[in-house]
């Protein structure tokens, strides 16, 4: 998770940065595994930031049922 801090730090204030992540940021710590990395990974990304959260049925599982309903004839 080291490349990721990097990242974050060569970015931070100068270019904006996109991540799209399946963890909520409330897990990020348990995930990164190390306190102090996931805090200056996380500060830099979320100061300015703006979060999007995604609520609802995945549109894979809609996906998959919708052609599980269909049969070939």
């Amino acid at each position: 998770m080291l490349f990721l801090l990097e990242i974050t730090e060569d970015r931070y204030g100068r270019r904006s940065t996109l991540i799209a992540a399946q963890p909520p940021l409330n897990r990020w710590h348990e995930r990164i595994g190390d306190p102090t990395l996931a805090d200056a990974i996380l500060d830099r990304l979320l100061h300015n930031a703006h979060k999007f959260e995604l609520k609802g049925e995945s549109m894979r599982k809609k996906k998959n049922s919708l052609n599980s309903n269909t049969k070939a004839d």
